[in-house]
């Protein structure tokens, strides 16, 4: 990602690029420390504005609903959503991940974005909140001292179907120390207007295609090539193409097949010279080509339209 996008609150990353720098960090460590450590790096203000709705609300309770009702501004909420229910003088936030992670990157993202709920609500108390639960949809790991430094206590509980923390209510609903009136509401607008401009950005797929393509423009492509194009080796290239369930070979014909169907198509060239600007060597290799696309001819595709 460009560091323009990575200090942007406009810019969203797709939920696959998160999974899999989670998926990266537990093959190099237990999942508890993963956990505690994203946590730790999300002082006030990395979040953005989600993080000054808990922070800056009258209560820590308004704050943590404002959090859940724009929960959007951090994650995506297609994945993951937070509910909060209140009984008998308590606060449960429920956090439900449904993201295809790996065993280990399930658990490291349950159990941090439960700690970061807790961290940001400790700011807006200004005093560390101890929560009276927390349940975690995980196996118990081999160490529990990390987990037991990111919340702030030994009652934890593993196996659960949803992952939640439990607080006292008085913690919640005290007066915030440095609340302002009405800055809810404007943080509440510009929430608002920052999802209402955000800008999806692609996956590694997309990008590798757009590299693919634009290497395609300027002539025949390569592996070689466009792992340049892309900065990295043509190894690791082919690796990510198979993680994402393709191939070299059918991603290259596929950017060859819309380049000659958009030369049939948006110009007069002839076949020989359509044949010679995609990479085949004479004009039968490309009407063999064509007719294993389409079942049809190239003079019968560009009479014809697209197909």
């Amino acid at each position: 990602m460009a560091p323009e996008h990575l200090h942007d609150d406009r810019y969203r990353p797709p939920a696959v690029t998160s999974i899999r720098i989670a998926e990266l960090a537990t093959v190099h460590a237990p999942w508890p420390e993963v956990a505690l450590l994203l946590a730790q790096q999300a002082d006030i203000g990395t979040l953005g504005v989600w993080d000054y709705l808990i922070t800056s609300a009258p209560t820590p309770l308004e704050g943590i609903r404002d959090a859940a009702r724009y929960l959007a501004a951090v994650v995506d909420t297609g994945t993951d959503t937070l509910a909060i229910t209140e009984d008998a003088g308590r606060v449960t936030l429920n956090h439900l991940n449904r993201a295809d992670l790996a065993h280990e990157a399930a658990c490291a993202v349950r159990a941090c974005a439960l700690g970061l709920y807790l961290r940001q609500l400790s700011a807006a108390a200004q005093r560390r909140l101890v929560p009276l639960r927390v349940s975690l949809a995980a196996e118990p790991p081999r160490r529990h001292e990390p987990l037991i430094e990111l919340y702030g206590t030994r009652s934890i509980e593993f196996g659960a179907p949803i992952s939640s923390i439990t607080l006292r209510t008085g913690d919640l609903t005290a007066p915030a120390p440095h609340a302002q009136p009405g800055l809810s509401a404007v943080l509440r607008r510009h929430a608002d207007h920052t999802l209402a401009t955000a800008v999806p950005l692609r996956d590694w797929l997309d990008l590798f295609r757009s590299a693919l393509a634009s290497v395609q423009a300027e002539g025949t492509p390569t592996l070689s090539t466009v792992a340049r194009r892309m900065a990295v080796s043509p190894r690791t290239l082919q690796r990510r193409l198979d993680e994402h369930g393709t191939t070299w070979s059918a991603e290259a014909e596929a950017v060859r097949r819309e380049h000659v169907s958009q030369l049939l198509h948006t110009t007069d060239l002839g076949i020989d010279a359509i044949a010679a600007r995609s990479g085949y060597a004479d004009a039968r290799a490309l009407r063999r080509a064509v007719q294993r696309w389409y079942g049809t001819t190239p003079a019968a595709l560009r009479r014809h339209g697209r197909p």
